[in-house]
């Protein structure tokens, strides 16, 4: 009966281990500082596109972050018209704090600029281009409250599963 057990219970260990490695999504984060270790700062004359050459040489996913290091400057999220006329009157996000994170929480295009008057003008600006993700989770489809409160998501059907037939073994 010991031996059982203990086999058993190696079986369980080894099980969960798989399915925690390879069942469930792997949550990475990343952060990218803008412009490596010069930071957000008005470029030199001869390099307008200094940051939008430093976003193109990165690849940007969902849920990674921006992070903009800079003294005595701000950076906006801007529309792309105000990121072309370097001026925004209402920004859809502002920071002037010198130590600013921010999140790529959706695919497509972001326009910053800064908000320090001819900063903008002189190259203190970058477009980032978020990819979608490789493998977009499907549709969900349209369901009533009862049904969707019963529904389990296939990891945790398996490990449910398992649990069962692991118990009703050790019961035999």
């Amino acid at each position: 009966m010991a031996s059982i057990f203990m086999g058993s219970c190696r079986v369980l260990l080894f099980s969960a281990f798989f399915m925690s490695v390879f069942l469930y999504p792997t949550v990475t984060s990343f952060e990218f500082e803008v412009g490596d270790d010069e930071g957000w700062v008005v470029p030199p004359a001869k390099d307008q596109q200094f940051y939008n050459e430093w976003a193109s040489r990165n690849r940007f996913q969902v849920n990674q972050t921006l992070r903009f290091k800079y003294k005595k400057d701000s950076v906006m999220e801007v529309s792309d018209e105000e990121y072309d006329n370097c001026k925004s009157s209402e920004p859809i996000f502002f920071s002037n704090n010198g130590d600013t994170e921010f999140k790529l929480e959706r695919p497509g295009l972001f326009y910053f600029i800064s908000g320090v008057a001819g900063h903008c003008e002189r190259g203190l600006k970058m477009i980032v281009k978020v990819l979608e993700p490789e493998n977009p989770p499907p549709p969900s489809p349209p369901s009533d409250d009862a049904s969707a409160s019963a529904t389990m998501s296939s990891p945790t059907a398996v490990v449910a599963v398992f649990l069962v037939s692991f118990f009703q073994a050790l019961l035999m």
